[in-house]
């Protein structure tokens, strides 16, 4: 079943370019979301199979290159597959917004089908080598994306984007290299890697290779100092790019601290683990003090993502740093940074799509060039509020629930860190209030070169509705009903911080 998840859209991305350009272009649109549509229903069905206390389940192991201790081992626990569940919801969701595109639509959705692939396959990989194939085919994905169908500079902020990423991706090779070698015997397989703990009692050695695995996840979360590529490709990614590069790829990063770092080096996570919760805490700060300071929504949108993540860092270091009588405390943190992976890759994917919809109107993500708009758009600038106000962690959303747990995981081994993280959901509050201000009250102003400056500025249509409005209905409902999302991951979390004390 899994393997059918993972290969199903790139086997029907091949069969898009096999069909003549000139095909009516609803013909690849249509393909496109379909295959999404039946892979969320496929993933609803395991989910619907899956048992909480299982542990891995659905577990696939082929021969690959044996000589090498590698294979082909995938399965889903606890931790994967709310992410998997949260790549299907997203690529439907974008391909739903593309629907009126008219660019090259055939190599856009066998791109994106194919990016579908290397996002599910990295949250089911259960071998280091593959994982790391997921991981730098999603670079290559996004790099096209990027490059193929972004806006102003493309070129440029793809290639970074693609520098960046692929730098540490060779961190990443190089620390599982280190694991591989300090096995015996040699193996890449996550499972056994985990069991046999082969860097216990080995300090300096299990210190280089959490540094190496460390920087390649970091610069893929991305935390501070490793966040640069970020701004530039969400500004100039084309909507439904952005959507998928804060809600999944960003998620990649972190989602490798809990499979990997965690649980195969527990000691040096223990014994560095305060190294990333300083990260976690300057990431957080740093990410809201430099969005408020931006006049481009989606720079502005981008650098939340920097402030978000940095809570989900600094729960996973305090999960680290806590004494041993601490169990409840590590538990809500370790569980509320999973629940704020999915949190932000719903909240975020849709207020990337808003600001597409922004942008197709305007033709500028100039927050100055605005005004007034919500007398134009109401439900546009409804859904926005919305979307504002759940990424604030308000009650009632899914962003309250994953803060809530985040903060009070670490508060008691980290109280000056989490001290001043609080300080984060103050300022992120004062930034999308003064957006939303600026942008949909006042006096109507569009920019000058918008379609809106001679007839009405349109409000939200079908397709962008039924793409972005479920995204916002999910954030409420795991707001108010959490726990069958909850009941996934916390014996997740359990076993993760049982690994991690060994």
């Amino acid at each position: 079943m899994l393997t059918a998840i993972v290969l199903l859209p790139t086997a029907m991305a091949a069969l898009l370019l096999c069909v003549p350009r000139g095909a009516p272009r609803h013909l690849f649109l249509t393909a496109w979301a379909s295959t999404t549509a039946v892979e969320l229903v496929l993933t609803v069905i395991v989910w619907a199979g899956y048992r909480a206390d299982g542990g891995m389940q659905y577990e696939t192991r082929a021969r690959w290159i044996p000589s090498a201790g590698i294979s082909y081992h995938i399965g889903v626990d606890g931790l994967s597959l709310p992410l998997v569940a949260l790549t299907c919801v997203l690529f439907l969701a974008c391909a739903l917004y593309a629907w009126r595109d008219t660019r090259r639509v055939r190599e856009f959705a066998a791109l994106f089908l194919f990016l579908q692939t290397t996002c599910l396959g990295l949250f089911v990989a259960l071998d280091l080598i593959l994982f790391f194939v997921f991981f730098d085919l999603s670079i290559v994905a996004m790099y096209f994306v990027i490059a193929g169908w972004g806006h102003k500079n493309a070129a440029r902020s793809a290639l970074k984007f693609f520098l960046y990423t692929f730098i540490g991706s060779l961190a990443l090779l190089l620390g599982f290299i280190g694991l591989y070698l300090a096995a015996d015997p040699h193996t890449f397989d996550i499972v056994e890697l985990t069991d046999a703990n082969p860097l216990a009692g080995r300090t300096t050695y299990g210190a280089l290779v959490l540094l190496a695995i460390g920087v390649g996840l970091a610069v893929k979360t991305p935390t501070v100092p490793f966040h640069t590529w970020l701004p530039p490709a969400h500004t100039d990614a084309p909507a439904a790019g952005s959507a998928i590069l804060a809600g999944v790829l960003l998620k990649m990063g972190a989602y490798g601290f809990l499979r990997i770092a965690l649980p195969v080096l527990p000691g040096a996570w223990r014994d560095h683990a305060l190294v990333f919760v300083v990260v976690g805490v300057v990431s957080v700060l740093y990410g809201a003090l430099v969005a408020l300071a931006q006049t481009d929504f989606k720079r502005m949108v981008a650098y939340t993502s920097v402030n978000h993540m940095g809570y989900i860092v600094l729960a996973i270091g305090a999960a680290g740093a806590v004494g041993s009588d601490q169990e409840e405390a590590r538990r809500l943190a370790v569980t509320g940074s999973l629940f704020q992976m999915v949190s932000h890759g719903l909240l975020t994917g849709a207020l990337f799509l808003l600001a597409g919809v922004l942008y197709e109107r305007g033709r500028t993500y100039e927050m100055p060039a605005y005004s007034g708009v919500a007398g134009r758009a109401p439900v546009f600038a409804a859904l926005t509020g919305v979307a504002a106000f759940a990424s604030l962690g308000l009650p009632g959303f899914s962003g309250f629930i994953a803060e809530f747990q985040i903060l009070t995981g670490s508060l008691g081994p980290q109280p000056v860190a989490t001290g001043l993280a609080v300080l984060g959901i103050l300022l992120t509050a004062g930034l999308f209030l003064r957006a939303l201000q600026q942008v949909f009250l006042g006096p109507l102003r569009l920019p000058l070169a918008a379609p809106g400056t001679d007839r009405p500025f349109p409000d939200i249509r079908r397709h962008e509705g039924l793409a972005i409005v479920p995204l916002l209905v999910l954030g409420v409902v795991l707001g108010i009903a959490p726990r069958f999302v909850l009941d996934v991951i916390e014996p997740a979390s359990r076993t993760v911080l049982e690994l991690l004390a060994r």
